[in-house]
């Protein structure tokens, strides 16, 4: 019987085709050094790429009861779109949101963008999970405004602290490929 590859190892071979992943020597907006480099918005804003990430994340929004989702920008944004779009074509109950580093000073002056209501069962998500600094302001922003954070789920989880701080805050967390501070890049759901 032949085994088909997992979403999770079909959109690791994307990002490898894109180019998104890359292994090399690297230094980060931080200044630390890494030995491979993934740009998530290369993977999310190609077709094939949103399709996968899409499919990916609305199983497990759905799964979690969720019926908003959203996160960070820049990083979340194209992913809202890919994920409104499946959710629609399943027939999935589901509203995307993104939210800004700040409330803007001009015309609502919101933060959060999209139909999202106090109250809401929500998931957050982001691209790349590092220290989690975006992700973890979009989880605080959120909850402030008054929703329940349900699930929190990235493609790239680091470990550099940022799943750790969410799952110490008692917030169930997904990834789809973990880093191992060697820099050795895996697929770790399916």
């Amino acid at each position: 019987m032949v085994q088909t590859a997992s979403g999770a190892e079909q959109l690791f071979d994307r990002a490898k085709e894109l180019a998104a992943l890359e292994f090399g020597d690297f230094t980060l907006t931080s200044g630390q050094k890494s030995s491979y480099y993934f740009d998530g918005r290369r993977l999310s804003l190609d077709p094939e790429g949103s399709d996968l990430i899409s499919q990916l994340f609305l199983e497990r929004i759905l799964e979690a009861g969720c019926v908003a989702a959203g996160g960070p920008t820049v990083a979340a944004v194209p992913i809202v779109g890919a994920l409104m779009l499946r959710a629609w074509q399943e027939k999935a109950d589901l509203t995307g949101f993104f939210v800004r580093p700040a409330a803007k000073g001009h015309g609502m002056g919101r933060q959060i963008e999209g139909s999202v209501k106090p109250g809401m069962r929500v998931a957050v998500f982001d691209d790349t999970v590092s220290t989690g600094g975006s992700l973890l302001e979009a989880i605080d922003a959120v909850q402030k405004f008054g929703c329940e954070v349900a699930l929190v789920l990235c493609v790239l989880d680091r470990k550099q602290g940022g799943s750790d701080e969410v799952r110490r805050r008692g917030l169930p967390f997904v990834s789809f490929w973990e880093a191992t501070p060697e820099g050795d890049v895996r697929v770790t759901e399916g």
